[in-house]
């Protein structure tokens, strides 16, 4: 394959690229695709890949551990409400 002079990271990615990228390993990443916390794969031929900017939306969509960070945004809603 021929280089280039740009960097890019690639837009599709293998089942163990993909669970790397979003940081488990390939058989939690399994149960996530299995249950829809994580996007299923496109097909090239009999390639299964992974789309990065799914993988993107569907990790930002996982709920946050409890860090006390929503109950801050609402209380901070509630109380601009409260002043007007």
């Amino acid at each position: 394959m021929k280089s280039d002079a740009f960097s890019y990271p690639p837009r599709g990615l293998s089942r163990e690229e993909a669970a790397r990228y979003i940081g488990v390993g390939s058989t939690l990443f399994d149960e996530m695709v299995a249950d829809g916390r994580m996007p299923k794969p496109k097909r090239i031929n009999s390639r299964a890949v992974w789309d990065r900017v799914a993988l993107d939306i569907a990790f930002t969509s996982l709920p946050d551990k409890d860090s006390g960070l929503q109950e801050l945004l609402e209380r901070s809603k509630r109380d601009r409400e409260r002043r007007k």
